[in-house]
């Protein structure tokens, strides 16, 4: 047999006046709920217009950020090369001299 102690411990009048609580919300709300679409849709329109702009410009800051990325690449690259080929140079300078290790 259900004690009423057991009843109110389980939650079931809260979820009961939640339940009521919110039939009564729906039935005030529903036939406000066309004119508070109509209110909200010009706001919502210039959320979304700029959500979009921002994103454009999010994409062209990444895309100016990649191309300078590239550009610093290939100058180290460059960089590099023109390293490596004053290093050859100045071994091929020193390549005509004898050493030791020739007279062996």
């Amino acid at each position: 047999m259900i004690k009423i102690d057991d009843f109110i411990k389980g939650g079931t009048p809260l979820g009961i006046a939640i339940g009521i609580g919110a039939t009564v919300l729906a039935t005030a709300v529903m036939p406000v709920l066309p004119v508070l679409v109509k209110a909200i849709r010009p706001t919502a329109r210039a959320a979304i217009k700029s959500g979009l702009l921002l994103a454009e410009r999010g994409r062209e800051i990444i895309a100016e950020a990649g191309e300078e990325l590239e550009d610093i690449l290939a100058e180290a690259k460059a960089d590099l090369q023109r390293e490596k080929g004053n290093g050859q140079a100045e071994f091929a300078e020193f390549a005509d001299i004898p050493t030791d290790q020739d007279d062996l």
